[in-house]
């Protein structure tokens, strides 16, 4: 008798890269292609940013906040984010819960809380997976590991049109000082900071159309050889 071996684990795309580099477009579009499971991480730590901001915690309390990473449950159900039975889709979206989201990602808490979480989503057939950390923690063995990026002032243009969009108020200096800053916590925090994987593709999306990002996303997966 053959001995027996495990099955192997369905394939995962990671997208990391800065805040408003396009990931979660590119990442969402990749997988309506592919028809695979979509991870927007980023959305995980936003509830907590969001559930920390509404409980009046204090953005230094790391064990707090790992609490509230510990205890949040969110679904994902047709495009909306629902947590404790309240559609958080929009209220997640905000600027304020954003800084929240990157606050609270500094600290290896809050970060251990939501590995197990994020690492569920890997079903069949596959998972497109966008963060910081994706291809360098969450899933080491991501094949291909992607790295979007784009200008600071690219990113703040994008940013400003689609909270403008959204109804949310926004300027363009005030998203350019957001994002320097955010860019500085997430690559320099101790625990996962944001950092290109030494195996990963590097898409810079400045000048480039959403359409043409996630091509280019499609046709790296579709070269690699078969597993």
């Amino acid at each position: 008798m053959s001995p027996s071996h495990p099955a192997p684990l369905p394939p995962v795309i990671a997208i990391d890269g800065p805040t408003a580099s396009g990931k979660g477009t590119v990442a969402a579009g990749v997988a309506a292609e592919l028809d695979f499971h979509y991870l927007d991480s980023g959305a995980l730590y936003r509830v907590v940013g969001l559930a920390a901001l509404r409980a009046g915690i204090d953005a230094t309390d790391a064990q707090a906040l790992a609490r509230v990473a510990r205890s949040i449950a969110p679904a994902f159900v047709e495009g909306k984010i629902i947590q404790a039975g309240e559609d958080i889709t929009l209220a997640i979206r905000s600027e304020a819960v954003g800084k929240a989201a990157s606050q609270c990602a500094v600290f290896p808490g809050v970060r251990q809380a939501l590995l197990d979480r994020q690492r569920a989503f890997r079903r069949p057939p596959g998972l497109v997976a966008d963060g910081r950390d994706m291809g360098t923690v969450v899933f080491p063995d991501a094949q291909p590991k992607v790295y979007l990026t784009a200008s600071v002032a690219e990113r703040a243009e994008r940013r400003h049109k689609q909270l403008i969009e959204k109804g949310i108020p926004a300027t363009i200096d005030g998203l350019l000082r957001d994002l320097k800053e955010r860019d500085a916590r997430d690559s320099g925090r101790a625990d996962a900071p944001l950092a290109v994987a030494a195996d990963a593709l590097v898409i810079d999306t400045t000048g480039m159309s959403i359409g043409q990002a996630i091509q280019a996303v499609v046709a790296a997966y579709k070269a690699l050889p078969p597993a």
